[in-house]
């Protein structure tokens, strides 16, 4: 498929004294770096602090999405703690989507609450959260509001931006979501998640960029440390147990 987000750059560079110029990912955009999304799935990996979170925010941003999540459509905000980084970023577009949504695992409640208050309203129909099942998402699981919004709402022809989904999810239903999200891609769908899932990674030809102090780096799924920490700690944990333990 052609991408509907092509790459992202920074359009000026940040003031000094900006916080996020403290950042590796922010210096490699500040340095004439592009970030490049030519398949369907990204994924943005790194420790911790590497501001995976907030550089999706800041492409949602600059694509028209509320920073705290939801479709275009949303607007609402609990509470202004959203970086600027948006403003200062130019996305590449090659066509656009038919639909999308910015999930972030830490807000999701707030998108929730606010599905049900704008159905509350005399004046609004349909209702809004039949869109996403027919459940009131606070009537579910942090998990089953997950899937039924990917399950129910994405529609394909969109572009998703996922914000550590995996925060959420046991294994198996992780694995689900991988399922939904092939069939979202051949119904000609872009994904671009942060993510510290070795499970999700694994993901067929999906491209993995690696945030860290020092910028932004392309990595090959089993070079990956989540990959190589789970595998040897899964193929030993009584080694690792012992070691860890031990040690401390």
């Amino acid at each position: 498929m052609e991408s509907y987000l092509a790459s992202v750059r920074l359009r000026r560079e940040l003031p000094e004294g900006n916080y996020l110029r403290e950042l590796g990912p922010v210096r490699y955009l500040m340095e004439g770096g592009v970030l490049s999304f030519d398949r369907p799935v990204t994924f943005l990996i790194g420790e911790n602090g590497t501001g995976k979170s907030t550089l999706l925010e800041g492409i949602a941003v600059a694509c028209g999405f509320n920073p705290e999540g939801g479709t275009r459509n949303f607007n609402f905000s609990t509470r202004a703690t959203h970086s600027e980084l948006g403003e200062y970023l130019t996305p590449a577009r090659k066509r656009y989507p038919r639909d999308g949504f910015f999930l972030r695992a830490e807000s999701f409640y707030n998108v929730a609450t606010n599905i049900d208050e704008l159905d509350e309203e005399p004046s609004f129909s349909p209702r809004l959260i039949d869109s996403y099942g027919g459940v009131s998402l606070h009537r579910q699981s942090h998990g089953e509001s997950f899937l039924a919004l990917v399950q129910n709402r994405f529609g394909g022809k969109g572009l998703y931006l996922l914000d550590e989904p995996e925060a959420a999810l046991s294994p198996s239903r992780l694995l689900t979501l991988m399922a939904e999200m092939d069939q979202l891609v051949k119904a000609d769908s872009q994904f671009i998640a942060a993510t510290h899932s070795p499970i999700l990674m694994a993901f067929p030809k999906a491209r993995i960029y690696e945030l860290s102090e020092t910028g932004i780096r392309e990595t090959e799924y089993r070079e990956t440390e989540h990959y190589q920490l789970t595998k040897r700690f899964l193929d030993d944990p009584e080694r690792m147990l012992r070691y860890l333990l031990e040690e401390g």
